[in-house]
């Protein structure tokens, strides 16, 4: 019960539209300590800057480019670490489901349940997130039109969603490529619902790395940039102290020391825009 208030106490502030709000943090968990100095220094800089921050890790990465990959912790000893960051830090938590059995044990520890982007038409796992009492994250897919998102937001409100975000990270463009296009942001928004802009996954090269994914970081925030003076709601970006030691997805991050920086440009563009 304790959960469920205090994530209507946060959707207010996510939905009300007045302030911008982040969602970041590494891609995978890959330990609790690398967690916990994640989140404490964004909260720290979100604070300064008056973003509302919402911790986000993945406890099993299902759909690495190889077999051999880092896949994280799983479920049980994963929401055990998000839990402790959680209370440690007082950050509100989002992670990402890949089945529907999944989405309740998510919602007892986290305050947003993420549908990834390659699961997006996948009824089943739409409707157990949106039963929870979690906020939920609707990730386009790669494969998707801005347009065709609504249809995938009706399943999760047939279900019962009345807390959801619509979430662009990019469109396949030809082979081991992305091209993000800022239409999305006016168009998501015309279902009704907070949109966010994912900067990170939006310069991924899927493959691109042979067994792994590539990327360009480097055009990150420049995107995110471009994102909130669109029209995006929140921003959602990979972090990582060392991003060529992450687990995961690496080479489209945005290292943690150049965050403070990347999110001061981020509010003033949001505060020309209103």
């Amino acid at each position: 019960m304790c959960v469920a208030v205090s994530t209507r106490q946060l959707w207010r502030k996510l939905s009300n539209g007045k302030s911008l709000f982040l969602i970041a943090g590494p891609c995978v968990i890959e330990s609790e300590e690398l967690c916990l100095k994640v989140a404490r220094s964004l909260r720290k800089t979100c604070e300064r800057l008056g973003v509302t921050y919402i911790f986000k890790a993945s406890f099993d990465k299902a759909n690495r480019t190889s077999g051999r990959s880092r896949r994280g912790p799983g479920l049980e000893q994963g929401l055990k670490i998000l839990k402790t960051v959680r209370k440690k830090v007082n950050v509100p938590i989002l992670t990402d489901i890949h089945d529907e059995e999944q989405a309740r044990a998510a919602a007892e520890v986290v305050d947003a349940i993420q549908i990834p982007a390659f699961l997006c038409r996948q009824t089943d796992l739409i409707e157990s997130a949106a039963r929870t009492s979690a906020i939920v994250n609707l990730k386009k897919g790669q494969f998707l039109s801005p347009q065709e998102m609504r249809q995938v937001v009706k399943k999760a409100e047939a279900a019962g969603g009345n807390m959801l975000f619509v979430t662009e990270r990019g469109t396949t463009f030809g082979y081991n490529n992305l091209v993000a296009d800022m239409r999305s942001m006016p168009i998501m928004r015309e279902f009704g619902w907070p949109v966010v802009f994912d900067a990170t996954h939006s310069v991924q090269m899927p493959g691109g790395g042979g067994d792994q994914s590539s990327g360009n970081g480097e055009y990150a925030p420049a995107l995110a940039r471009a994102a909130v003076a669109a029209g995006a709601n929140g921003v959602f970006i990979e972090t990582h102290p060392d991003p060529s030691k992450a687990w995961s997805d690496g080479p489209n991050m945005i290292p943690l020391r150049q965050m403070p920086k990347v999110l001061e440009q981020l509010v003033k563009v949001h505060k020309a825009v209103q």
